[in-house]
């Protein structure tokens, strides 16, 4: 079938808004959330909990983005800037288990097991932050996730109320930039995505369950 010229710009035209909207949402979010991130463990402001989220393992070893997120929160924690950490990542199956390999070397750079809660259910960014008040109580946290994903984090948590901060690992000029470049485009879909999900749909977790808190313990 020979396509003529107004089928054709019909398609250019919804392939550039496929381009634009989620570019205009990256742009938006960051934007939005701006105020609320730093770069320097320093600069962030004092909360009791800080979130890490879950950023792949192999095997017992997190990736490296997973493994400098997990120090970043250990710095914050050092710092007395927190004073728990919430791991929150994917253990959908039983031979993948993203949160108990952040627990452990969290615990090999020194956090106590009792200043560490594990969020299992932590499948995407949208669930890990829509579960943080009703099966943790919280209400304010430092977020901890590379720069290119943190204002997502960020507007995602403050979209269901949690009053969010973060603190920006490094990405760019970190790690390879076609790696990086590919993130970025992802992230890109997921932020318009996000918008989607907290103003729209606003769907349910895959799992919710029963309050579990955050203990208070003693450092």
């Amino acid at each position: 079938m020979q396509l003529t010229k107004p089928i054709l710009r019909a398609i250019a035209l919804i392939a550039g808004l496929g381009l634009i909207a989620p570019l205009a949402a990256l742009l938006y979010v960051g934007a939005a959330t701006s105020p609320y991130r730093s770069s320097a463990a320093e600069q962030v402001s004092a909360e009791r909990v800080a979130v890490v989220f879950g950023a792949g393992v192999r095997g017992d070893r997190p990736t490296r983005i997973l493994a400098e997120r997990i120090e970043g929160a250990v710095a914050l924690y050092r710092l007395g800037r927190v004073h728990k950490l919430l791991m929150t990542g994917d253990n959908s199956r039983a031979d993948y288990d993203e949160v108990t390999v952040m627990r452990r070397y969290a615990e090999d750079l020194g956090v106590p097991p009792g200043d560490i809660t594990l969020d299992y259910a932590g499948f995407s960014t949208y669930e890990s932050c829509y579960r943080l008040r009703p099966i943790f109580g919280v209400e304010r946290a430092v977020l901890v996730t590379q720069r290119y994903h943190l204002p997502r984090a960020i507007y995602t948590c403050r979209a269901l109320g949690v009053e969010a901060v973060g603190l920006a690992m490094p990405d760019w000029g970190r790690y390879a930039d076609i790696l990086i470049a590919r993130y970025t485009l992802r992230e890109a879909l997921a932020t318009a995505k996000a918008l989607v999900d907290v103003h729209l749909t606003r769907p349910q977790p895959t799992f919710l369950g029963p309050f579990e808190g955050i203990e208070e313990g003693a450092r």
